[in-house]
């Protein structure tokens, strides 16, 4: 799953991670992923204009599916859900099939978070 981050200059931070339940931030609502497993992903990027709050940068709504990403047809990935994005931060649910490894990269304004299709 690659997170395009536009403007980004240096290291973007993020915090990924399994979780058993995905909770929204700032309300603690949990939010349904589909999958064996759940992966938390927290970029430091927010999905509105810092300058304009209301003006969304990424159409993401809180407990819906990722708008513009569709996992079907992929071997690992089952499904996506947007948590929130407050204090500047973007948060996401990515089911997949199983508790598998990953890694975080970046990419120039691109984060990538690579989940591997066996362990």
């Amino acid at each position: 799953m690659v997170f395009d981050v536009k403007g980004a200059t240096g290291k973007v931070g993020y915090h990924v991670g399994y979780t058993a339940k995905f909770r929204q931030s700032g309300t603690g609502d949990q939010i349904p992923v589909k999958g064996g497993a759940i992966l938390e992903i927290v970029v430091n990027a927010p999905s509105y204009n810092p300058s304009n709050l209301a003006q969304k940068t990424y159409a993401g709504k809180p407990g819906k599916t990722l708008p513009g990403v569709d996992v079907t047809g992929y071997k690992t990935f089952r499904d996506t859900k947007f948590g929130s994005s407050i204090e500047g931060q973007t948060q996401v649910g990515l089911g997949v099939r199983t508790k598998l490894p990953f890694r975080v990269q970046q990419s120039g304004d691109k984060l990538i978070v690579d989940v591997a299709h066996t362990r």
